[in-house]
């Protein structure tokens, strides 16, 4: 059989070191699908149970692997499905490639079924490059563009593929004016700022008394880098949620999460630096920065677009985050006052004590700060963690210790939720090796993610190892909007929106084969962890969390407290729970003489 266009596709993807694809089937890529049955190429298809999960499966390969993430749906429906995965991974800087059916090329623009003008609908998430095939000779040039783009410029491509061109015969481009002849291959460059640049920045952190380091995304692969300007400079350092992995919490000047999901001693390190370096980081929210005019600024980018966007940058640094740090350290000096340092040391034991208090408050019936508690000592070596959107990131975010060798991530920019199941389960394609932990909210379970647990049934037996745990906080609640309607808006919690069912997660799993666990005492809970650790097949781990324990920002302002007790005026369903646990926490973060 002389080759298709389909035929040739694949095997143009294999050249350029693609082996997994996330997706699900339809008649729109049937002659894709053909030929990738008939491929000797040793492209793995990846069947989700919707088109969704299979693109934040793409996002979260590449974000595991480094590599290019690959999806594909078919026509209508089918794409449109991507969209909501694919913006993950725009927003997060993620290398993925779209590929999606169209309807035949004679009936485009017949108002013919499933039609829909996918060039335009994909345009926003992957303008980078989208482009729809109309001849089998574009093809070569068409993926070897998406590819090189999207590994290049860390963006989102899409290819639209009519259907009737993939079964058509493959023709190589002809030599003569209007073709296009195009090649395989593309290798990241060094990319660090001209040497009078990085000796401006390094004045302004050689000045610097209290030196702040920000870390993100960029800087997971730069921790040898971080560490040795922090030391350097005597510095302390928080961490922006995507860049949990990229310092270990074992440091004792690591201050955690910043932000709305961080901890006390990362708002004292901003609130009271006068030198900031952001390095890999698009962290969005300027008022857990510095106030504008306290401090000195030097950024670390790859994108020009992300420089100095959050906080006004007297140094914005175009490079490589390890390059970059390795380059600028010969330049700046060995700090000798420790008091900065041993400062942040003191807020972050201090930190440590209290949230371990917190994790061990009752609650009813199980505290949720406490799940994570527990599972942080118990996590394997080169775990890979991920979390769900929610008050669950919370605790994933402060309570968690990483350790050197750990992954951890979640829909950073997106913040979606239904993500951090597909997360897991791309984790086990990127790396079947390492052991796999999800943290997810009821409601992202009821949303999306109970579904994909038959993936995890379908595949988990290919795995090397079988450790893959999904941790289901099951408080009957959508609770971080629920704590957003009481915190920012001082309205009750409206039980119409936020109430939804209870279910039984943990013997759906084992209705499918997997493994159930189910925890409602909380003095369980370490044992529970231990016991879903050691088990020989995946686990859905289904703990019944207190949903009025607040998910509390580091620092409550004096408008939050007052929208807080308006609400409890108001009359909030739960108001004498609250008012009993949660109220001094609340009240004691703005009064005088009672914390910060």
């Amino acid at each position: 059989m002389a080759d298709t266009v389909g035929d040739f596709f694949w095997r143009r993807l294999s050249d350029w070191g693609v082996t997994t694809v996330f997706g699900y089937p339809g008649d729109g890529i049937n002659g894709l699908l053909g030929a990738l049955n008939r491929s000797q190429d040793g492209i793995r298809f990846v069947q989700a149970r919707h088109e969704e999960m299979a693109a934040f499966m793409a996002s979260a390969y590449a974000k595991f692997t480094g590599e290019l993430g690959v999806c594909i749906a078919t026509s209508g429906p089918g794409a449109s499905h991507l969209l909501t995965g694919l913006y993950d991974a725009r927003l997060d800087h993620m290398p993925v490639l779209a590929i999606a059916g169209q309807q035949a090329r004679n009936a485009l623009g017949g108002h013919y079924q499933q039609e829909l003008d996918l060039v335009a609908m994909l345009k926003d998430v992957a303008g980078a490059y989208v482009q729809q095939a109309s001849t089998p000779a574009q093809t070569a040039h068409l993926v070897d563009r998406a590819i090189r783009i999207a590994k290049g410029e860390r963006r989102v491509t899409a290819l639209v593929f009519p259907n009737d061109l993939q079964d058509a015969p493959h023709e190589d481009p002809p030599r003569k004016h209007g073709t296009v002849h195009s090649g395989v291959g593309y290798t990241d460059p060094k990319v660090v700022p001209y040497e009078v640049d990085l000796k401006r920045a390094a004045a302004v952190l050689n000045a610097g008394r209290r030196v702040a380091l920000l870390v993100g995304a960029g800087a997971l692969q730069a921790t040898d880098a971080v560490i040795a300007v922090a030391d350097r400079l005597q510095a302390g350092a928080a961490k922006a949620l995507l860049g949990k992995a990229a310092l270990p919490d074992d440091l004792p000047w690591v201050t955690g999460s910043v932000g709305l999901l961080g901890t006390r001693p990362s708002w004292e390190l901003m609130n009271e630096c006068d030198t900031l370096l952001m390095i890999g980081s698009g962290f969005p929210y300027s008022e857990f920065l510095p106030k504008v005019g306290q401090a000195r600024g030097v950024q670390i980018d790859r994108e020009p677009g992300m420089l100095s966007l959050r906080y006004p940058m007297e140094v914005p640094l175009v490079g490589d985050a390890a390059e970059t740090l390795r380059a600028l350290l010969p330049l700046l000096d060995q700090k000798t006052d420790t008091a900065w340092r041993a400062t942040i040391e003191r807020n972050v034991a201090a930190w440590w004590t209290d949230a371990e208090a917190r994790a061990m408050a009752m609650a009813n019936p199980v505290n949720p700060q406490r799940v994570t508690w527990e599972l942080s000592p118990r996590l394997p070596e080169r775990v890979i963690v991920t979390s769900d959107s929610g008050s669950c990131a919370n605790w994933f975010a402060r309570d968690l210790k990483m350790r050197r060798g750990m992954m951890a991530s979640l829909s950073g920019g997106l913040a979606s939720m239904g993500a951090a199941v597909p997360y897991a389960i791309a984790a086990k394609f990127a790396h079947p090796d390492r052991p796999v932990v999800a943290l997810v909210g009821d409601g992202a379970m009821q949303m999306s993610n109970m579904a994909e647990l038959i993936t995890v049934q379908k595949y988990w037996q290919d795995w090397s190892n079988k450790t893959w745990i999904c941790c289901v906080f099951n408080n009957e609640d959508l609770n971080q909007v629920t704590w957003e309607q009481r915190v920012q808006e001082g309205d009750p919690k409206f039980e119409a929106t936020q109430v939804i069912p209870n279910v039984p997660y943990h013997k759906f799993a084992e209705l499918i084969g997997l493994k159930g666990i189910y925890v409602d005492d909380p003095a369980r809970m370490g044992a529970a962890w231990d016991e879903a650790l050691a088990s020989d097949r995946p686990v859905v781990l289904e703990v019944k969390t207190d949903p009025e324990v607040p998910p509390l920002p580091p620092h409550i302002t004096v408008d939050q407290a007052r929208s807080f007790m308006s609400m409890l005026v108001k009359g909030d369903p739960k108001g004498g729970h609250l008012i009993a646990d949660t109220a001094r926490q609340v009240l004691a973060s703005v009064l005088p003489g009672k914390g910060k």
